[in-house]
């Protein structure tokens, strides 16, 4: 999956775009600052670079001049109003950079990266829809624990069955999801500094993730947990360690309830 590197500054148009072209690349956001900005292309070594120009009048237009001298192999696609490509189109001419004007549809949007890229359209979202759900047409399952051993037992407890995504924590469930978007999500109840709670309450406040279903993993048996637990109003809770033929009956049961009827 070939990687781009969005450079703007984190308001609601960047994080849409982010979010559309997170499906087909791996996207990884950068400020508009030179110096942050050096470091991230070290890093990342990116396929290509995107500098969203909304809202970014004050932008370090040492930015432009870094990209043509030192990266001039990465192709460069900026995406503005036109008064703000006017703004900034003297520091950035030559084949290295392609300009869109905002209003600007998605579809455009990946249409010019593809472009940019030398690569088919078509193609890259047949593979990204492949991935999304498997090549197999599983459903996927993110399996979200802090304990490394219970992440592998409940892999090899599902993948006979389901694309299995793991995460150890409750931000790095965060960045999968944003990825990749799973079916279902076996979320661990007890888990350090962002918990189970903290992450259902992240999942439901984001409007792509909040109707995805989340049952509870716990491994406290008392009335007093539990009650805490459904108290949140999640699809399902089990506990630990979950019994294989139970647990992948409820799965199928909330990913399919028309078949239970």
């Amino acid at each position: 999956m070939k990687k781009i590197l969005l450079i703007g500054k984190l308001n609601d148009v960047v994080k849409e775009t982010n979010r559309f072209l997170a499906q087909f690349f791996h996207v990884q956001l950068c400020s508009e600052n030179a110096g942050v900005l050096e470091g991230m292309l070290k890093i990342v070594n990116p396929d290509l670079v995107v500098i969203s120009l909304i809202g970014a009048y004050d932008i370090d237009k040492s930015i432009f001049f870094m990209l043509s001298d030192q990266y001039s192999n990465v192709p460069v696609l900026t995406i503005g109003t036109k008064e703000e490509s006017n703004t900034f189109f003297q520091y950035y001419e030559g084949a290295q950079f392609t300009n869109l004007i905002r209003p600007v549809e998605h579809s455009e949007i990946l249409s010019a990266i593809c472009r940019k890229l030398g690569i088919n359209k078509e193609a890259v979202k047949r593979n990204a829809e492949l991935e999304r759900t498997g090549a197999s047409g599983k459903k996927r399952i993110l399996v979200v624990d802090d304990n490394g051993t219970q992440l592998r037992t409940m892999k090899a407890m599902l993948e006979g069955n389901y694309d299995v995504a793991l995460a150890i924590s409750g931000a790095q469930a965060m960045t999968s999801i944003g990825k990749q978007r799973p079916d279902l999500i076996l979320l661990d109840y007890e888990m350090p500094v962002c918990d189970g709670k903290m992450t259902l309450e992240m999942i439901r406040a984001d409007e792509d993730m909040k109707d995805i279903p989340v049952v509870f993993l716990t491994a406290i048996n008392d009335r007093a947990n539990i009650q805490a637990v459904l108290k949140l109003k999640p699809a399902g809770y089990f506990l630990k360690p979950p019994i294989k033929e139970k647990l992948i009956a409820e799965i199928e049961k909330i990913l399919h309830p028309s078949s239970n009827d």
